[in-house]
């Protein structure tokens, strides 16, 4: 077996990865992979197999079947070497209340064989990292808000500057502000380290993460950036137009700019105007100039807005179109 690169292809491979429980399958032939210094969102509906995939990448569990590395070692074959390479935060990361965050912080590097010299130098630069410093130094991690304890979680992981990180619901029952902070802080390792990030709060995703995959009861539903998936799984444009044209002018209109266009009326509002809906293929040459498009025809036009769908509304087009047609490879 030649020895891998320092510089693998992909940070994290998961192939054909299958774990059962009996007769209970929680994931099977599941198979993505994380490039180095990627930040990949793991999406999925409660009970898809989320967790159970990052235990199995992490090496806390066995997987059935299947192949899983880290930084090109194979996590069931040569399980120390990829865990030389790793950091995971599970969920509801347990952490001693009864320490402080530096002292927690200096068993764990030391723990992580990081070098003796090295030791205060690094607890400090996570702790300054992760806004640590100054809120939360010689405190007990006891006394920390659920925030700040899901910093010292993060700033555990990144002690031993590790090539790839497994966050899983690093957010869960945070606040607001403590969203944004986290987020923030995800953001910065990008181009570091590679991050594999479970999460339901799908905004915060879409704002952190370069690409996602989404599972759906075990199996792989969508994998790519948000705009091919946008393109994939949400072929049509919707448009929100506010006219006094009649229907059936719009429409005869419509068909002319495009030939697959639908038009169809939503509201009726005052003075003759009406609220109307027009859907166009989302690869179709006059997408980006409806606008302009309607407005040499003549028509009166008040509004004219298009619709936006973000994660959200990927995420549930992947997952619906599983659930209603059979999980697909």
């Amino acid at each position: 077996m030649t020895e891998p690169t320092s510089q693998p292809v992909a940070a994290v491979v998961a192939e054909l990865l299958t774990k059962r429980y009996g007769s209970l399958t929680a994931i099977e032939d599941l198979s993505f992979t994380v490039a180095p210094g990627e930040i990949v969102g793991f999406l999925g509906p409660n009970g898809a197999g989320k967790s159970t995939t990052m235990k199995i990448l992490a090496g806390t569990m066995a997987g059935t079947s299947g192949r899983a590395t880290i930084w090109g070692e194979s996590v069931s074959l040569n399980p120390a070497a990829a865990k030389s390479h790793l950091a995971y935060m599970p969920e509801n990361n347990p952490l001693p209340d009864d320490l402080r965050v530096e002292e927690y912080l200096t068993l764990r590097a030391k723990l992580k064989n990081v070098e003796s010299k090295n030791v205060q130098e690094r607890v400090e630069k996570v702790m300054l990292d992760c806004d640590l410093t100054r809120r939360a130094k010689g405190r007990l991690i006891g006394h920390l808000s659920k925030g700040f304890r899901q910093r010292v979680g993060i700033a555990d992981a990144l002690l031993a500057q590790p090539k790839v990180i497994i966050l899983d619901e690093p957010t869960i029952g945070l606040d607001p502000h403590q969203i944004l902070g986290i987020r923030d802080l995800i953001r910065s390792l990008r181009g570091q380290m590679a991050v594999l990030i479970s999460s339901h709060i799908l905004h915060e995703v879409e704002q952190v993460c370069d690409k996602v995959v989404i599972i759906n009861r075990g199996r792989l539903v969508a994998q790519g950036k948000t705009e091919e998936l946008r393109r994939e799984l949400l072929p049509d444009s919707v448009f929100h137009l506010i006219s006094n044209t009649p229907l059936s002018q719009l429409l005869e209109i419509c068909l002319q700019i495009e030939s697959a266009a639908k038009v169809e009326i939503q509201e009726s509002l005052s003075g003759g105007w009406s609220r109307y809906k027009i859907v166009i293929p989302t690869q179709s040459p006059i997408r980006e100039n409806l606008a302009a498009h309607l407005i040499k025809t003549g028509i009166s036009i008040r509004e004219i807005a298009e619709e936006h769908y973000g994660l959200e509304d990927i995420f549930l087009a992947a997952t619906r179109r599983t659930t209603n047609d059979g999980l697909r490879n």
